[in-house]
């Protein structure tokens, strides 16, 4: 199944958070944060938002930096993903 993201909605694959700290200490998936940067798998094609046109300004494979809670979180096809808009982004890591 395919996800297609509408407006300036984009769906991002969570990176895997780091299991251990720095100082070598193995977390718990309790203790682990929830990750903040994803990967984006799709993105939607824009639009107008509150009468204002939206330009989407990320693209596929683009690394970024969201917003903690942001979006939706979904499962599909036994995989887990995120749809937001593209202003819960916060920042492309490059």
């Amino acid at each position: 199944m395919n996800i297609k993201p509408l407006a300036d909605r984009v769906v991002l694959k969570m990176l895997e958070a780091d299991e251990t700290t720095k100082s070598g200490i193995i977390l718990t998936s309790k203790a682990q944060e929830k990750p903040q940067v994803a990967e984006i798998v799709a993105v939607g094609p824009g639009g107008l938002f509150d009468g204002k046109e939206v330009k989407m300004e990320v693209s596929v494979g683009d690394k970024v930096l969201m917003s903690k809670y942001a979006g939706t979180e979904v499962k599909v096809d036994g995989e887990e993903y995120t749809i937001l808009r593209q202003s819960d982004i916060l920042a492309i890591v490059e």
